[in-house]
């Protein structure tokens, strides 16, 4: 679990740029100094890893993701579910935070990276032709699918984690660098809490609750 204000994947752009910014004031002038220095602060917001208080509870399924929900459909999943499911996705923008975050206790019974084109993460064929990285975690309740999107300017999709990992509700998992989407994949067991439209944020946003016996 990653637990720095920064996310270590963001240190080599803050370093590149902040020592452009650097040069550029030494050796030219303050007014040089501006683009590189705004360029400088915005990497430093993309990847910021804020502190969340996160609901943890077995029933709830939290979002994986800051963003804005593009859609609410009935799939049916064969991936790993493997059987008719819902999917919620979740479109980041790059103002958004880009850590994704687990969204229930379980350990992932499943995992799946893929390599593709880079169309806007927006567009519905993204979500089939883009490189993109799912994990289906499981534990005694449900499982679920998660799978990062990348979009048109996310070029790598990062994992902290791996086949047999355990996580915790709320626990950072990975990220995507630069404007993307995330997809959760539940069964129907679950009550979606959440419709097009809305805003969620990664591990405070219930998305779902676990459809009561």
């Amino acid at each position: 679990m990653v637990k720095t204000p920064v996310v270590k994947e963001g240190y080599i752009y803050i370093a590149i740029l902040g020592l452009v910014t650097i040069i550029s004031a030494l050796a030219l002038s303050l007014y040089w100094a501006i683009i590189p220095g705004v360029l400088t602060a915005f990497v430093t917001f993309f990847f910021r890893n804020p502190k969340r208080d996160v609901p943890v509870d077995d029933k709830l399924i939290v979002s994986p993701a800051d963003g804005k929900v593009m859609g609410v459909n009935e799939v049916y999943d064969d991936l790993f579910l493997n059987e008719k499911s819902i999917k919620v996705t979740i479109f980041l923008s790059v103002f958004d935070v880009h850590v994704n975050r687990s969204p229930i206790n379980g350990e992932i019974k499943f995992q799946q990276y893929t390599c593709g084109r880079f169309k806007p993460a927006y567009k519905e064929a993204a979500a089939c032709e883009n490189e993109r990285h799912a994990i289906g975690l499981e534990n005694s309740q449900m499982r679920v699918l998660v799978t990062q999107i990348a979009g048109i300017l996310a070029r790598r999709i990062v994992s902290w984690v791996t086949l047999g990992s355990v996580l915790k509700q709320g626990d950072r998992y990975g990220l995507i660098k630069f404007g993307s989407c995330t997809e959760l994949i539940v069964p129907t067991t679950v009550d979606i809490l959440v419709k097009k439209g809305d805003r969620v944020k990664g591990g405070i946003t219930v998305i779902g609750r676990l459809k009561e016996k």
